[in-house]
């Protein structure tokens, strides 16, 4: 029964209030820092951020600071419309640690990103809330 509790504790709101991991990580980005979770049971990475590891069901999990290194698991552009729009990409990356993110590569030309390519996560504040892009580090995509 006390897990069924914690479970339900992932997304709960207390006065208006955010509450559990999604909390915890987006607080952290909010502060400029990157976070995932660690499983000590089994050594796996997780993310999104969850109460129950999705691998083993152990509920002792972690914060750690990933190393942020990467590479483009699949990507797609979408074109602005002509005159008005700017063309952006929405890239999955799979982190050095073993988790995939969605987000956006940046330094680069949204058309010229490829799978394979190596990437670094850093955390962008805009508006005050953090935001996880992915920075250009080179090539390494299929010719």
């Amino acid at each position: 029964m006390a897990s069924f509790q914690n479970v339900l504790i992932n997304s709960m709101q207390i006065n208006n209030k955010k509450i559990g991991p999604e909390a915890d990580y987006f607080s952290n980005l909010n502060n400029g820092q990157l976070f995932i979770q660690h499983c000590d049971a089994c050594e796996s990475h997780i993310f999104f951020p969850r109460i129950i590891c999705p691998y083993c069901g152990s509920n002792e999990v972690s914060w750690v600071k990933p190393t942020g290194y990467g590479a483009v698991y699949s990507v797609s552009v979408i074109f602005g419309k002509p005159g008005v729009g700017t063309d952006y990409n929405v890239a999955l990356i799979d982190l050095e640690e073993g988790v995939r993110m969605m987000s956006r590569v940046e330094g680069v030309s949204p058309n010229l990103i490829q799978i394979g390519d190596k990437v670094k996560a850093r955390v962008l504040i805009l508006n005050g809330k953090g935001l996880v892009v992915f920075d250009y580090k080179g090539g390494n995509g299929p010719e």
